[in-house]
């Protein structure tokens, strides 16, 4: 191909892309996809503010602050924020979750009891770095920096339920890789008793119903952080989750310096991270720690590699990892990293987060890869994973040995992180 015709096919990508993200705008938010997931999503919502950063600035700025609009006065940012258009059009809905019986939720803004990972500041950062307005990006700056502080000091306060100074997960969706099967053991574990979840073919066998009887379990507790701590039955440190938040304490330490703020307590959080992902889920590789058995998991996934993202990682660390993500991960076929390590008993090419290849979690790999300054690895993974979009289209995820599409058509953080790419 011509590098006219190169330059032809980039730029009807990148506007498909933006079709797919007008298409999915609700007027306040981007859904994830138009019917399967009607409301907004928080990191999706993160991902589509960083794709739009560099093409509808404005729109980006929206996304975030629509999302804050559901933030908790404890400082969560809820996983999900209900359109009250189509309120129960998603199961669970707001009448499972309940959120207006508990004081900490806003008022008047329906949303989901739990959170995902924090790549708010990330986000905001993005915004900021590509702003060509640079006094409405101070202002924007200005207006979202409470929150996105409010969030890392609950994550501080309330989800260090080890001590160590990492943040647990209290749910598989919490962790953005729902039904990963790193979370297999955790789940088999439950004391499923006391609820029947409102469904009439409730089986304490399915992964769905289990989730929805963890949620039930947080809600009815009043989504206490002291239940968490004490009693709440699944409870695990994610290395995706926390690399996620130490890099967004690493944002957060730079937007400082942008409204004279002092970033040091961000940077000593980040320290503080790293070291409790060294020393509590580093063994060969990164394992997420179930609290409750006291154990790590011992299943490599893409959560593994979160900890990369961390540019201050040490070379010893990263040199294994690497290692171990171009042999067990990165395979001939030229596709781009699968959710779990292909050899192991629980991939499963068809199904989620146990096989298929995403977007995002690439995207994430890529900005690690540059933080580190493999550009080889940096090249591959953009490539790749555009290679998947060009081939498929903005789906959900993607088959890792033949790039065929699955889940949802026209997926948000696909064509959002597809701009950005596009971008170099």
């Amino acid at each position: 191909m011509d590098a006219r015709s190169a330059l032809d096919e980039d730029t009807a990508l990148e506007q498909a892309a933006l079709d797919v993200l007008d298409a999915n705008w609700t007027g306040t938010a981007t859904v994830p996809s138009v019917g399967r997931y009607p409301h907004q999503w928080s990191w999706d919502s993160a991902f589509v503010a960083i794709g739009l950063a560099r093409r509808r600035w404005s729109r980006a700025c929206e996304e975030l602050l629509s999302l804050f609009a559901g933030q908790w006065s404890t400082g969560m940012v809820p996983h999900i924020v209900f359109d009250p258009a189509v309120r129960d059009s998603y199961y669970p809905g707001p009448s499972i979750w309940r959120s207006g019986e508990c004081a900490a939720a806003p008022r008047g803004v329906p949303t989901s009891g739990l959170t995902q990972p924090p790549l708010h500041a990330c986000a905001v950062w993005w915004i900021w770095r590509y702003a060509r307005d640079r006094d409405a990006a101070l202002a924007f700056v200005r207006r979202t920096w409470p929150c996105l502080v409010a969030q890392h000091r609950y994550l501080a306060s309330a989800r260090d339920l080890g001590g160590e100074g990492l943040a647990a997960i209290v749910h598989p969706w919490e962790s953005g890789l729902d039904d990963s099967p790193a979370w297999d053991a955790p789940l088999a574990a439950l004391p499923m008793v006391g609820y029947a979840c409102g469904l009439e073919d409730w089986r304490s066998d399915s992964h769905h119903d289990r989730w929805v009887w963890l949620a039930l379990r947080y809600r009815d507790a009043g989504y206490g952080p002291g239940y968490l701590r004490d009693e709440h039955p699944f409870a695990v440190e994610d290395p995706m989750f926390n690399g996620i938040w130490l890099a967004s304490c690493l944002a957060l330490a730079d937007l400082a310096g942008v409204i004279g703020a002092d970033g040091r307590p961000f940077e000593e959080a980040a320290e503080r991270i790293r070291g409790g992902l060294l020393a509590r889920l580093w063994e060969g590789a990164f394992y997420a720690r179930d609290l409750r058995a006291g154990s790590l998991i011992p299943i490599r996934t893409i959560g593994g590699f979160g900890p990369l993202l961390d540019p201050g990682m040490p070379a010893t660390i990263v040199g294994p990892l690497v290692q171990l993500l171009e042999s067990c991960f990165l395979g001939p076929s030229g596709y781009p990293v699968p959710s779990c390590e292909v050899r192991a008993l629980q991939f499963d090419r068809e199904t989620y987060w146990r096989g298929p290849s995403w977007v995002n979690t690439n995207w994430l790999l890529r900005q690690a890869a540059a933080g580190h300054g493999l550009g080889a690895l940096e090249r591959l993974l953009a490539t790749a994973t555009l290679r998947l979009v060009r081939q498929a289209g903005f789906r959900e995820c993607f088959d890792p040995f033949d790039g065929m599409g699955r889940g949802c058509r026209d997926f948000s953080w696909s064509a959002a992180l597809t701009l950005d790419l596009l971008a170099g």
